[in-house]
């Protein structure tokens, strides 16, 4: 398919352009970890073909989308990943999350299929702690710890592994994680993320002020990213970022991303369940009017209360 020439962008009316899509192309996950929200899905069906993926991305990047982020549950349990990734309009940076079990034996087929970099889900480097995160069985702690060190090795870097803070669980273990990624030096980025409100979590909610507070007293820099708003600090020769969504007007202000839910439906928002447009069956000139649907119900989910 060729992409159509276009000048128009896609911009709600809170003054966001469309920059980016997370595409979900499994719901599917080898893991059950304790904290999933899996990707807002309530209870996706199905998975879209590659045609479909396909024309979803062609018309994105017609209407100037330039970079994609794939996820799911687990993106490397399909099977036609790389045909996916082939078939893709030339995007700046395609990027994809996982889990990282089984990246080792694919790292170079998905970088020669066109995958720039790689965010790996690691919550622990302690075995038992990672077992009791991911209600996983032995030996997998080891795939995933394989998996990011041939990531590296064959440049989809940098590399960032997302740790989910879990009070109680695993919030001792960011200076662990720290000196992990210094080994990698540079390659790898430490990315902590503020636990989400989905589900029966309460009683894993760090306090993330705390966090930062250390994080700054320890950092030689701390840099501010416009997306989400985001602080990065440099410690001593690693690199880590902090990611808060909850109840972050300045999260939502720089949101420039359309999500796609597996089974083909474009998702305003993370948070909200009651705006999708089914785009799975549509053709490519009606895609394109969907995606001006789906960005005209673009509305902050966390807003100043005098806009609320």
């Amino acid at each position: 398919m060729i992409t159509p020439h276009r000048t128009e962008f896609l911009t709600d009316s809170y003054g966001r352009t469309i920059k980016s899509l997370r595409m979900s192309i499994t719901d599917r996950c080898n893991l059950n970890c304790i904290y999933c929200h899996n990707e807002g899905s309530i209870g996706t069906t199905g998975e879209m073909s590659v045609e479909t993926i396909s024309n979803i991305m062609h018309v994105a990047a017609g209407f100037g989308v330039n970079r994609l982020k794939i996820s799911g549950g687990e993106p490397l349990l399909r099977k036609d990943l790389e045909d996916i990734l082939v078939s893709l309009p030339p995007f700046k940076d395609v990027s994809m999350t996982t889990n990282g079990v089984l990246l080792r034996e694919r790292a170079q087929s998905l970088k020669d299929a066109g995958l720039n970099r790689v965010n790996i889900s690691l919550d622990s480097l302690n075995e038992g702690n990672y077992r009791h995160i991911t209600k996983c069985k032995g030996g997998i702690f080891g795939k995933v710890i394989d998996g990011i060190r041939a990531a590296v090795d064959v440049g989809l870097t940098p590399v960032k592994l997302n740790m989910v803070l879990l009070k109680d669980v695993n919030e001792f273990e960011v200076e662990d994680m720290l000196s992990f990624a210094r080994e990698f030096h540079g390659d790898v980025i430490l990315q902590l993320i503020q636990l989400m409100d989905f589900g029966d979590v309460a009683c894993y909610h760090v306090d993330v002020d705390e966090v930062e507070r250390e994080l700054e007293l320890k950092a030689g820099c701390v840099q501010v990213r416009e997306l989400h708003h985001r602080k990065k600090y440099l410690i001593d020769g690693a690199e880590i970022e902090f990611v808060r969504p909850v109840d972050n007007t300045e999260f939502c202000a720089n949101c420039n991303r359309l999500r796609v839910t597996a089974d083909g439906k474009l998702r305003p928002c993370l948070l909200v369940n009651d705006n999708l447009v089914d785009v799975s069956h549509a053709s490519v000139e009606e895609m394109s009017d969907l995606f001006r649907l789906a960005v005209s119900r673009r509305v902050p989910f966390y807003r100043k209360r005098k806009e609320i």
